[in-house]
C-alpha cells in the first residue's frame, strides 16, 4: 500500500499507454494545462509497479496493452480511491460491470480535450 501523499497544487497524472505518439501527444496536452505527468508508460507490470509506488492524482489507462488486459491496474487504483478514465479503442460492451460509472473515452480522441476532462474530474475530487 503507498503512502499517503501531501495535496498537490498542480494535478499529478499517471498515463498507461502503450502507443508512444499518442502518450506523448496526452503529456504535452497535460504539460500545457499546467498538470505534471509523474509517469508515461505503456508496460502492464511498469504500471503496476507505478502504482503501488504511488505518488499520482489521477490516471489515464488504455485497456490493452501490448496484448493483456488492465482491468488488474483499474481495480488498484479503484481500491486506492483513485480517479482514473480509461481513454482506449474499445467499445464499453468489453468494460466489466463494476466499471460501469469509470469514464471511457473511445479512440482516436483529442489530446487536448481529455486532459482537460481529466483535471475537470480531478478538481472535482471524484
Amino acid at each position: 500500500m503507498s503512502s499517503p501523499q501531501a495535496p498537490s497544487a498542480r494535478c499529478r497524472v499517471l498515463i498507461v499507454e502503450d502507443e508512444w505518439f499518442l502518450a506523448s501527444d496526452m503529456q504535452k496536452a497535460f504539460t500545457c494545462l499546467d498538470a505534471d505527468v509523474m509517469t508515461l508508460t505503456g508496460d502492464l507490470d511498469d504500471a503496476r509497479a507505478l502504482i503501488a509506488r504511488g505518488g499520482f492524482d489521477v490516471g489515464v489507462l488504455d485497456i490493452g496493452l501490448r496484448g493483456h488486459s488492465a482491468f488488474g491496474l483499474a481495480d488498484e487504483l479503484q481500491r486506492q480511491g483513485i480517479p482514473f478514465i480509461f481513454a482506449t479503442g474499445y467499445g464499453p460492451h468489453v468494460i466489466p460491470a463494476r466499471f460501469a460509472d469509470v469514464p471511457r473515452w473511445e479512440k482516436p480522441f483529442d489530446p487536448p480535450a481529455v486532459a482537460r476532462y481529466v483535471l475537470q474530474l480531478w478538481r472535482s475530487g471524484v
